[in-house]
């Protein structure tokens, strides 16, 4: 039987804020259940296993992360759009990053949950959405998309792991980071000949 008060959600919320504590590896479910105060046997009957947990917290996150970016970027176009979408991206992976990493690691979701979950669809609706402004159409938007979430994963990860040794302030690099990308988004080279697929 369930206890009372308990659902699937605040397991998700134990074990998101588990995972920005210790790091979304390290989460197990004995350690989710002392959190919350109940026995191990307790949980399964609200998630499935570690697995199903990590998916949860992979889904809630997507969601919180969306939501910020959509509230920073609404009403801007250009390059204040992409600084706002960046800096939300950036600020999220700061201040979460259990739940940060759960976003940008393959794990098996339950089908039904990621197709109710409105997070990942809108994710991809506001970066479809903020390229349109540099005119951009596909292929090219794909790969503006891809370049993108390389460069702000690749930054918030090399700094999240104190890979960024040199004296000049990561914040400074990436204020140039953002300023060279509006300039190629700006620049888009011409598709070359065959390149539809």
């Amino acid at each position: 039987m369930a206890r009372a008060g308990l659902t699937p959600q605040r397991v998700t919320i134990a074990g998101a804020e588990l995972a920005d504590e210790v790091g979304l590896d390290k989460v197990t479910m004995s350690q989710v259940a002392r959190r919350l105060g109940v026995k191990d046997a307790s949980l399964y009957a609200h998630v499935r296993n570690l697995e199903d947990l990590r998916g949860r917290i992979a889904l809630l996150a997507a969601d919180e992360k969306t939501i910020r970016i959509a509230e920073a970027t609404s009403g801007r176009a250009g390059k204040d759009a992409l600084v706002a979408f960046a800096d939300a991206w950036r600020e999220y992976a700061h201040e979460h990053p259990g739940r940060y990493a759960a976003t940008q690691t393959r794990i098996r979701i339950d089908p039904d949950l990621a197709a109710a979950a409105p997070g990942p669809r809108r994710a991809v609706e506001l970066t479809y959405g903020m390229l349109r402004g540099y005119g951009l159409t596909e292929p090219d938007l794909t790969d503006a998309v891809r370049l993108l979430r390389s460069t702000f994963h690749g930054f918030v990860a090399l700094e999240a792991a104190g890979g960024f040794a040199h004296e000049r302030s990561p914040q400074r690099s990436w204020v140039r980071t953002l300023d060279a990308l509006h300039t190629l988004l700006e620049h888009w080279p011409t598709s070359r000949e065959g390149d539809s697929a």
